[in-house]
């Protein structure tokens, strides 16, 4: 019986108080809806990894040589842990694409003439697998198909090795090797330029003279093996054929990149649910502490009338645990949603072969412990009180506030209003609350800023990648290297004003125990179209004799400038060199070295050559340079900076659509809650005063401008420090980034400030209608005649 009492209590309360108790709800259910999508989003893209590496027999160890025996399969197969070898022919080539000014760049690989590969097996989603001997057969990648409106049936114009092919399509697919496929040095993959085409082993062996050789080979090792010294055995036997190093899966650049990812929703599902229910808790603990500060007689009576200090305590607790468990309801469905629409979006931005969204009932279990965390944080303060509470003293009115002159109060009347000095008193009354208040409404700003500053770190990253560092029309790279005097020929083509030529050679960087694989850049010695920056992105002339890094690199291997860094280089004679760190570069993505194009072909032995050019072209020039380079059959690729650019903001503007409009609409649910919440607590607090205010001849508005005044000071206060909170928020949103593949700089423009100061004065104007309105609807004589 006691019990039902008390529960219908409960309900009476929670609907009493409905407008409270959703709003606190909400801000509850906001956190629990980001710790759900982002669970449930990273669980099924493991989910979907997994299954899909499976299936398709996605290799663990990667590796290229220049040209290798077939016989020597088998004796890396007998390494120690190797489970199954796959060799293959992989190379490059430009494709002659309609719908393009510059060839599109395919990377073939070969398929075996009999069967299916063992490893890194298509998935052949439209059509049919190509036939045995059909040599101009091939498979083609959906996604390039689909941005050129290409199927089976159709036909592809590609330069192999120099001379003209037409290939027929016959299927479109997917592979595992391909999930995020971006090129060297982009920013986001390339869709319509980048293709991947499987074809048969022995039209590619013709077409590069690899009869009974292979230049790439993968492996598949036993559970629990580790690939590290598998890496080194293989590359001891790739060594005399040309081996540029193998690598394990960890480095895949696919891989890589959709395990960052992975990473990046862990820390983000756990570490934003947390603040959110952070200031949760602060709503909470000041919804309970009102309530039990107007409910004192009622927690008397109780008492008196035989209810433990437990049972009584138990009640307000099952009034927060209420609140806690409605919102933890809402958010675990709103992040359900959201989690489904959210891997649909990452399937497609990764090329997943299918949208699998797992969701496992764990998730929703750590949801409720993270709601009734929040709960519990918020009502310990007031459950001590309603413990600690006699009868007696509780069935005794609460002894009036005690107001004290402060200097506002000292100040000539005309300089504040009535208003404004009982804003200030009221808040000088309560200064932990109105402290808390204010830093609830911070951490909403803040969580916009957080947000929206990845679009000004983009456009920057845009701005220093191709408008400061990357300043060429075009890329060029050759199928070979070529001699240096070929420059001259692209500086006669129509239009090309400056042609500035370079060399990449794979090498493998060592200074003490640490080692890094990687292609380092002969530039000439002052470059002027592309070339490395400084911090201040400033740029840096390349040292005749000496190497320049990217920080991140010179981080990895823990080099200083001075220090001598072994350079072992991976082709040709293979020399070893000793060069001194000159420089460390600021770059964006992934890692780079550069040295003096002179000085690395004379370390190789080598007369002078280059493998590639960037080039100025003239827009008046039309097409004519393009259809010259679609038809040069020494062209490997051509990459067109204002592609890339195109690309990269396309892209950064729809995720940012999808990602700013729910994060906004999340930071406008917390500064409502925390300020309507505010707003309810003041007004149950001096309601009797208000109401004298309106017997004396105030209007509604002039009364409810006390409330909407307090608000508004605290916002004002909360403005600066919801700004400092997002620049903290945002830098540790750069920290989430592995910076060996992207490193996200630290940039809050001003207009994502005002942004998100506009988001919390429009909760604020909303909290105001709302207590306008309660004020316009005060019973005077009821008010009037309450006790406080």
């Amino acid at each position: 019986m006691a019990l039902g009492t008390l529960n219908r209590k409960l309900g009476r309360d929670l609907w009493r108080l409905r407008g409270q108790v959703l709003a606190a709800a909400l801000i509850i259910a906001t956190g629990i809806t980001l710790l759900v999508m982002a669970r449930g989003v990273m669980v099924s893209l493991e989910v979907i990894r997994d299954s899909y590496y499976e299936r398709n027999h996605f290799a663990q160890v990667f590796a290229s040589a220049k040209r290798a025996p077939e016989r020597l399969a088998r004796a890396i197969a007998d390494l120690p842990g190797v489970r199954q070898v796959e060799t293959r022919i992989v190379e490059a080539a430009p494709l002659d694409m309609p719908d393009l000014r510059e060839p599109a760049t395919a990377q073939l690989i070969s398929l075996p003439e009999r069967g299916r590969p063992g490893l890194n097996r298509p998935l052949v989603r439209h059509g049919r697998w190509i036939e045995p001997g059909q040599r101009d057969e091939i498979l083609l990648s959906e996604k390039f198909a689909a941005a050129h409106g290409l199927g089976p049936g159709d036909r592809l114009r590609a330069t192999i090795n120099g001379r003209r092919r037409d290939l027929a399509i016959v299927g479109l697919a997917l592979s595992p090797e391909f999930i995020y496929a971006i090129a060297p040095g982009d920013l986001l993959p390339l869709e319509d330029h980048n293709a991947v085409v499987w074809m048969g082993r022995d039209a590619l062996a013709a077409a590069f003279d690899l009869d009974g050789a292979f230049n790439n080979v993968v492996l598949d090792l036993s559970p629990g093996m580790d690939p590290a010294p598998v890496v080194r055995a293989l590359d001891g036997l790739l060594a005399r054929y040309g081996g540029i190093g193998a690598y394990g899966r960890k480095e895949q650049p696919s891989h890589a990149y959709l395990d960052a990812e992975i990473e990046g929703l862990r820390s983000f599902g756990l570490v934003s649910p947390a603040i959110i229910l952070a200031v949760a808790a602060f709503v909470l603990n000041v919804i309970i502490g009102r309530t039990i500060e107007t409910e004192r007689e009622q927690i008397g009576l109780m008492k008196a009338f035989g209810y433990s200090r437990w049972a009584v305590a138990g009640h307000y607790g099952a009034f927060v645990l209420a609140i806690a468990a409605l919102g933890a309801v809402i958010g675990s469905a709103l992040g359900a949603w959201l989690g489904w629409a959210m891997t649909g979006f990452y399937a497609d931005f990764f090329t997943f072969p299918y949208l699998y969204y797992d969701l496992d009932p764990a998730v929703f279990l750590l949801a409720a412990l993270f709601a009734v965390a929040s709960g519990a944080l918020g009502m310990a303060r007031g459950l001590a009180r309603v413990l600690a509470l006699p009868p007696a003293q509780a069935m005794r009115t609460a002894p009036p506030a005690v107001y004290r002159r402060g200097w506002v109060d000292r100040l000539p009347a005309g300089l504040v209003s009535p208003t404004g000095r009982k804003v200030k008193r009221h808040i000088g009354r309560w200064p932990v609350r109105a402290a808390l208040t204010a830093l609830g409404i911070a951490m909403a700003m803040g969580t916009v800023v957080s947000m929206r500053f990845m679009d000004d770190s983009m456009a920057f990253i845009i701005d220093v990648q191709y408008n400061r560092a990357q300043r060429q029309d075009l890329t060029v790279t050759f199928t070979r290297a070529q001699a240096a005097r070929v420059r001259h020929d692209l500086a006669a083509l129509p239009g090309v004003r400056a042609v500035e030529p370079f060399r990449m050679v794979p090498v493998r960087l060592r200074l003490g125990a640490r080692s890094e694989r990687i292609a380092i850049q002969g530039l000439v010695p002052r470059p002027v179209l592309s070339r490395p920056l400084d911090s201040r992105q400033a740029p840096i002339p390349v040292p005749e004799a000496g190497l320049t890094l990217s920080t991140i690199l010179a981080q990895k291997l823990d080099a200083h400038p001075g220090d001598a860094v072994i350079v072992e280089v991976l082709e040709g004679r293979r020399p070893v060199l000793r060069l001194p760190l000159a420089a460390t570069a600021d770059d964006y993505v992934g890692k780079s070295a550069y040295m003096g194009l002179a000085a690395l072909n004379r370390a190789l032995d080598e007369a002078a050559s280059i493998n590639g050019t960037h080039l100025m072209v003239d827009p008046a020039a039309g097409e004519t340079p393009y259809r010259r380079l679609k038809d040069a059959p020494l062209v490997r690729s051509v990459s067109r900076r204002a592609v890339n650019i195109e690309t990269a903001r396309k892209t950064m503007a729809e995720a940012m659509l999808v990602f700013s409009a729910v994060f906004t609409g999340f930071a406008a649910v917390i500064a409502f809650g925390v300020l309507y919440n505010g707003a309810r607590v003041a007004l149950s607090e001096q309601g009797r005063e208000l109401a004298s205010l309106r017997v004396l001849g105030f209007t509604r508005g002039e009364a409810a401008g006390v409330l909407v005044g307090e608000l508004a000071l605290l916002t004002v206060v909360a403005l600066p420090l919801g700004g400092v909170l997002g620049y903290l928020f945002a830098w540790a949103t750069t920290l989430s980034y592995d910076p060996e593949l992207f490193r996200v700089p630290l940039r809050v423009e001003p207009r994502t400030y005002v942004l998100a100061a506009g988001v919390v004065l429009a909760a604020l104007g909303a909290s105001a209608l709302v207590v306008r309105r309660r004020v316009a609807r005060l019973n005077l004589i009821d008010v009037l005649k309450t006790r406080e």
